[in-house]
Parts: C-alpha cells; structure tokens; sequence
C-alpha cells in the first residue's frame, strides 16, 4: 500500500472560512464527484468595478435552524455550464476566493448557486481538493480543527 506524507486527510464533512468573504464557522460538503466547488447565493448581480466585470451576492451561511446570510462582493472569473446529476445544466457565474480548511489556505472556484434544498451551504469540489493536496476518508466527518482565520476587512467582503 503506497502512502504520501505530503497529502492532507479531510473527511466527509469540514468546517472552513472565507476569509476574503469575511465568512467562518461555515460547514462544506466534501464531494469528490464535483469537478468544480459551490457556495450556496442568492441575489446574484453582475456589476463592473474600474472595468472589469464583478457580482454582487448574498452567500447562505448558515444550517436550516440556524440561519445566516452575508452580502458579498467578488470578481468575476467567468459563467460557467454546470450539469447536474440528474442531467439538468444551469449556467453559473463562477468566483476565485481564498478558502480555509484545517491550517491550510488557497484559492478555490466556487460556482454560485441556489443551494438552498441541500443540507450543506458549500460543496468542496474535486479540483479544489487537488490543489489544496488533500485526500477524502469518507469514513470520517471533521478531522480537521476550524479553521483560525481573522475575517477580510477587503473590498469583497460586504457587511
């Protein structure tokens, strides 16, 4: 059996941080079946700022009992055609933030989507794993400590 010293293992569930988003405490959903990231938004305005493109966002923080939600700011990376598992494709505007997991930070596309049926607010797709040089044990849920990361006071987090 081959081991790599160098990979990080994270379970099924963790906990990460926006820092950039000023976002923390938010639950993600491990998924190595998605090739790209989403976080959960709603309210989504595209905008341009000093020529380039933006969107404006309200990101769903929070579980169903306990709800939160933050307006948020970013630029725009491109729109993007996500099929669904079940066929359906949706066209979505996609961001790059920075994203915290255990004490590892990196930047992460997320697309951005109406999540609101799902359990977790943010699904970690598998190019995000690859680039944060992690490895799934879906054996496991929250191996990982929260991540300790004082919130961006940047322009793309809005209060």
């Amino acid at each position: 059996m081959k081991t790599f010293d160098h990979l990080t293992v994270v379970g099924l569930r963790e906990w990460v941080a926006l820092p950039d988003l000023g976002v923390a405490g938010l639950r993600a959903k491990i998924d190595t079946g998605a090739s790209t990231s989403s976080l959960h938004a709603t309210e989504i305005e595209p905008f341009e700022r000093d020529g380039e493109q933006w969107v404006r966002f309200t990101a769903h923080l929070g579980s169903v009992v306990q709800l939160r939600h933050r307006r948020c700011e970013a630029p725009l990376v491109t729109m993007k055609t996500i099929k669904s598992s079940n066929g359906h494709a949706q066209v979505r505007y996609v961001i790059s933030t920075t994203l915290a997991l255990g004490d590892r930070v990196w930047r992460v596309e997320f697309t951005l989507a109406c999540r609101k049926s799902m359990r977790y607010r943010l699904l970690l797709g598998s190019k995000a794993l690859i680039h944060g040089q992690l490895v799934v044990n879906p054996g496991i849920k929250y191996v990982q400590d929260k991540p300790v990361f004082p919130v961006s006071t940047s322009s793309t987090g809005v209060a």
